[in-house]
């Protein structure tokens, strides 16, 4: 079954402590609702860097990258339908999904 990376981008940050919380808990009820198609829940990221030719920039770009999600779907269309309902998108965020390439390394 082909694979599918979700990753985050920008959100809001929670002014409390308990609303970042209660976000995670939407967040994992959604990670556990998608059952056997999540490959890797992933992780979240704070702060990047950009490497490019010219050198290392301190920041990720116009639309830093927050975290990563694998999953597993038969299409992008399917793919696209778990991301939508995400709570990354309630906090202010977007999800991009990619497929994964089926190539021997």
């Amino acid at each position: 079954m082909p694979k599918f990376a979700f990753a985050y981008h920008g959100g809001h940050q929670f002014k409390t402590r308990e609303e970042g919380a209660a976000h995670m808990v939407k967040w994992q009820a959604w990670s556990a609702g998608l059952g056997d198609a999540v490959v890797d829940p992933g992780m979240p990221f704070s702060g990047s860097k950009t490497v490019s030719a010219d050198g290392v920039a301190d920041d990720g770009g116009a639309n830093p990258l927050s975290g990563i999600t694998i999953v597993q779907a038969e299409t992008m269309e399917e793919a696209l339908e778990m991301a939508k309902s995400c709570p990354h998108i309630d906090i202010g965020g977007t999800i991009e999904v990619a497929q994964a390439m089926d190539m021997q390394m």
